[in-house]
């Protein structure tokens, strides 16, 4: 009985402290990794919201987010990227996740991309 006191004290003091020393078990380390790997997603502009620094976009597969393709509201990191930006407008970007909010860190119109940008 006195063993199993003790080994069901040693879990509740030993996994909490594991949990909270930024140690990645091995079978996640790739996926820690990945989730830090930033690419570029396609998509198209469907509405523009300057007042909010918003856009709508439908877009393709975001990859570094394991987002499948849709269409939803991002923030921008950079309101100015919306100045010129209308609805069909094709454009290529970069996203995160910032404090819950999916926000656009970097944004081109595809007719500006270079070919050389691609990852």
């Amino acid at each position: 009985m006195k063993t199993c006191i003790s080994v069901f004290a040693a879990i509740l003091f030993v996994i909490p402290a594991w949990a909270g020393d930024g140690h990645v078990p091995s079978h996640m380390a790739g996926a820690h990794i990945a989730s830090g790997a930033v690419g570029w997603a396609e998509g198209e502009v469907r509405r523009v919201d300057r007042a909010q620094g918003r856009v709508t976009l439908r877009h393709g597969p975001i990859d570094s987010l394991n987002m499948p393709p849709m269409t939803m509201v991002f923030r921008v990191q950079d309101s100015a990227w919306l100045e010129g930006l209308q609805p069909g407008d094709k454009v290529r970007f970069q996203a995160a996740r910032n404090n819950g909010a999916y926000t656009v860190t970097r944004l081109e119109r595809a007719s500006e991309a270079s070919p050389s940008a691609t990852p």
